[in-house]
Order: C-alpha cells, then sequence, then structure tokens
C-alpha cells in the first residue's frame, strides 16, 4: 500500500462554494497574487490544484503566490 497522494483539480463552481468569493473576485484576487492560480486542463477547461485552495483557506490575510511575487 502506497502512501502517495493524488493532486486533485477543482473546477470553478467547487471554488466559487469553498470560498465563498464571486467569480470577479476570484479573478481580482488571482491577478494580485493573493489566490492561487488556475492550472490549464484543456484547451477550454481549467481548474485550481485543491491543496492550493486548501491553503488559502487557511491563512487568507497572509496568502501570497510565489511567483506573482517574484515578477
Amino acid at each position: 500500500m502506497t502512501t502517495e497522494t493524488q493532486e486533485r483539480i477543482i473546477r470553478i463552481k467547487t471554488v466559487l462554494e469553498r470560498t465563498g468569493l464571486s467569480r470577479s473576485t476570484l479573478y481580482r484576487k488571482m491577478q494580485d497574487g493573493s489566490f492561487p492560480k488556475s492550472v490549464r486542463i484543456s484547451l477550454r477547461c481549467a481548474g485550481w490544484r485543491e491543496a492550493a485552495v486548501n491553503t488559502w483557506l487557511h491563512n487568507r490575510l497572509f496568502y501570497s503566490d510565489d511567483e506573482h511575487s517574484r515578477k
């Protein structure tokens, strides 16, 4: 038995339900680096890493997207 955990990708509807954010607020927070970036699943489909969303939920005030802060 392995203890390897598989990274889940969740869609926008689930992200909005879990965070309580509106769609426009979610995208604004992504833009300024205070919410995890989405990942492309296919040509017209995107999602978010569940672990990243959970990290944001546990630490909303101090979350910073590392990629954004390096730019």
